[in-house]
């Protein structure tokens, strides 16, 4: 059943998917009303568990789901996949890709696909002190502390090695 996500446990499971480009107000109105259904609908073994989403940035889908003594089944995840999949069809976007990277700079959300990162050290948008979006984190607590983290800090830190 979906519940609003500023209501869901600290310790609630999260999945973040991160679209290659910045969601359009009408998109993010669809996904909004996609995942809101999806979340009421959204059980395991036929038992329906408190689950939300927020849209953080206009760019992160982030899924919440508290587990309680349940857990999520295979199913249950695999089902959280195929909404995705149908909001990446239907926008024209890249959220399931996980060969990208996003780091926050001036201008905003950038996007990086792994062949590019080296690049975009070598031309100083991506730098050690860079705020990078770390794509690990698992609760919603940690969203608060370890999602954004220094490029130095993260597995990044290898090119800026000298």
């Amino acid at each position: 059943m979906y519940v609003p996500f500023e209501q869901m446990s600290e310790e609630a499971r999260i999945w973040v998917y991160q679209a290659d480009r910045p969601f359009k107000e009408e998109e993010k109105t669809w996904i909004i009303s996609k995942l809101v259904s999806f979340c009421n609908q959204w059980n395991t073994h036929g038992t329906q568990l408190p689950t939300s989403f927020d849209i953080k940035y206009d760019q992160f889908i982030v899924l919440a789901v508290d587990e309680g003594p349940l857990g999520a089944s295979g199913c249950s995840i695999d089902s959280s996949v195929r909404a995705l999949r149908e909001i990446e069809t239907q926008l024209s976007i890249n959220l399931l890709d996980s060969g990208k990277v996003s780091y926050l700079d001036e201008e905003g959300v950038n996007v990086a696909f792994l062949p590019e990162i080296k690049m975009h050290v070598q031309e100083g948008y991506l730098q050690p002190k860079s705020k990078v979006f770390n794509p690990g984190v698992n609760k919603i607590a940690d969203l608060k502390n370890q999602w954004l983290i220094p490029a130095e800090s993260s597995w990044l830190k290898k090119y800026f090695a000298h």
